[in-house]
C-alpha cells in the first residue's frame, strides 16, 4: 500500500518556512517587500508600466513597483520603506508629465542623489489636450495644449517606450534584451490590431467618450474616439468638478448624442451617476489606472476596450430620422 509523505520534523520546519518566505519575496511585488538580491533592481512607479518592464527584462533584473495596486497614481505618497527602495534602486522607471504627483518630491531627491532614471514620456510624442475636448481654461491640468500623462492606454505608445528602455538598459548595464524586446514588440502590435478591430464594431459617429477625468486621450486618439468631456475636467484626479462644469458637460452629452458616462478611480462615482441620470444616459465603471486582478498589461487593455465597446454597443442611440 502506497504511503503518504512523512510528517515534517520539528527541526526541518523553520528551514522550510524560510525557503517559502524567500520564494515569495523574490516574486514581482511592491517596494515594501524588497529583500537583498544579487540582481540589479529596477523600481517602476506604477504597475501597468511595471508589468511591461517585467516582460522586457525577465529574470535579468529584480522589478519592484512603488504605487500599490488600486490606489490613485496622481495622489499616492510613499512610506519610508518605499523611499528607501527608490533611493537604493539601480534604475527608476517613471512615467513623467506630472503623473506621479505624490511621488514627485521623493523622485526628485533620488535623481539629485545620482539614481539612474528612465522617464517614459521623454521617449514619445506626448498627446496634448485639444480645443474640442470640453476642458475649460484655468489650472494647467485643464488648459488646452497641456501634455497628457496617461500614456498606457495606447499599446503603440507603450511599444516605443519599451524599445527605448531596452536600448538604455543595454547602454547602462550591458544587458542585451533584443530577443525579449522583439517578442514584446510583436505582442504589442498584435494587441493594437486586436483593439482596432474591436473599436471598428462601433460606428465612428458613436465613438464618443465622457470619462471620470481626462484619462482616455491616447486610447481615443489611437482608435478613433472623440473625447466629449469629463466629470472632472482635468488631466489630474486632484482637481474637482464644479456645478458650471457639470452643466456644460450635460449640454455636450446631449449635443454629441453621448450614451454612456464612464466612472473611474479617483473621482466620486455619485457625481457621475447623478450626471448620467439627469442626462438620461447609462453610467458604467471603467478601470483605467490599475491592473485587473491577475492580469498583465495585455489583459488590462483588452478589459478596457471590452468595457468601452460593450457599453457603447449596449446603449446605442436610436437612428436619426431621415430628413
Amino acid at each position: 500500500m502506497r504511503q503518504g509523505p512523512k510528517p515534517l520534523s520539528a527541526a526541518a520546519a523553520p528551514y522550510l518556512a524560510a525557503m517559502i518566505v524567500v520564494a515569495v519575496a523574490l516574486s514581482f511585488g511592491s517596494c515594501a517587500g524588497r529583500v537583498p538580491s544579487g540582481k540589479k533592481t529596477i523600481v517602476v512607479t506604477y504597475s501597468i508600466l511595471g508589468t511591461l518592464v517585467q516582460d522586457l527584462v525577465g529574470e535579468r533584473f529584480r522589478v519592484l513597483v512603488s504605487i500599490p495596486e488600486g490606489l490613485d497614481l496622481h495622489e499616492w505618497e510613499p512610506s519610508a520603506k518605499d523611499i528607501e527602495a527608490i533611493d537604493g534602486a539601480d534604475l527608476v522607471v517613471e512615467n513623467g508629465l506630472g503623473l506621479e504627483g505624490g511621488l514627485a518630491k521623493t523622485l526628485d531627491q533620488a535623481r539629485k542623489a545620482g539614481v539612474k532614471f528612465f522617464t517614459a514620456s521623454d521617449h514619445v510624442l506626448a498627446r496634448t489636450v485639444g480645443a474640442d475636448e470640453g476642458i475649460p481654461p484655468g489650472d494647467p491640468y485643464r488648459a488646452v495644449g497641456a501634455q497628457d500623462p496617461h500614456l498606457w492606454t495606447d499599446p503603440v505608445t507603450m511599444q516605443a517606450i519599451i524599445d527605448a528602455l531596452a536600448e538604455e538598459i543595454d547602454a547602462d548595464f550591458h544587458v542585451d534584451l533584443s530577443t525579449r524586446r522583439v517578442d514584446l514588440d510583436a505582442r504589442l502590435e498584435a494587441l493594437d490590431a486586436e483593439i482596432a478591430l474591436k473599436a471598428a464594431n462601433i460606428p465612428e459617429e458613436e465613438r464618443r467618450l465622457v470619462t471620470g477625468h481626462e484619462s482616455m486621450g491616447y486610447f481615443a486618439q489611437r482608435y478613433g474616439f472623440k473625447i466629449v468631456g469629463a466629470v472632472v475636467p482635468s488631466l489630474s484626479t486632484e482637481a474637482e468638478s464644479s456645478a458650471p462644469d457639470l452643466v456644460e458637460l450635460k449640454k455636450l452629452i446631449a449635443l454629441d448624442r453621448v450614451t454612456v458616462v464612464f466612472t473611474e478611480l479617483g473621482e466620486n462615482p455619485k457625481v457621475a451617476e447623478v450626471l448620467a441620470r439627469e442626462a438620461h444616459v447609462a453610467s458604467v465603471p471603467l478601470v483605467t489606472h490599475s491592473l485587473p486582478k491577475g492580469e498583465d498589461y495585455f489583459g488590462f487593455v483588452r478589459s478596457l476596450a471590452d468595457a468601452i465597446v460593450g457599453a457603447l454597443a449596449n446603449n446605442r442611440n436610436p437612428p436619426r430620422p431621415l430628413s
